[in-house]
């Protein structure tokens, strides 16, 4: 009479027969998982630091903008102010000029 074995059994019997091959093939397969999940990780942060430094840039540049166009308003402000400074100081010194005379 022939013993048969269960399924259970015989996967149990391959482990013992090739046990330390098959923790060295897990080991291996483990660091291979976990080098590429850290190179993934590397390559993310290195596009998401790109793409942090070119939102950067993008807002350093409307700033930048920003800033030259309140240069000029200012600059605008600033003429029209001496300009009636000017005017008024005409006034005044017309004005002045006609009561001496008076």
């Amino acid at each position: 009479m022939t013993e048969r074995t269960s399924l259970l059994q015989e996967v149990g019997q391959v482990f013992r027969d090739n046990g330390m091959t098959a923790a060295v093939t897990a080991l291996i397969g483990g660091i291979l998982a976990i080098a590429a999940t850290v190179t993934r990780k590397a390559f993310t942060n290195e596009a998401m630091l790109d793409r942090l430094d070119r939102e950067l840039n993008a807002e350093r540049d409307r700033i930048d903008k920003q800033r030259a166009e309140d240069r000029k308003v200012d600059a605008d402000r600033l003429e029209r102010i001496e300009t009636d400074i000017r005017a008024m100081r005409g006034v005044m010194f017309e004005a002045f000029q006609r009561g001496r005379a008076d």
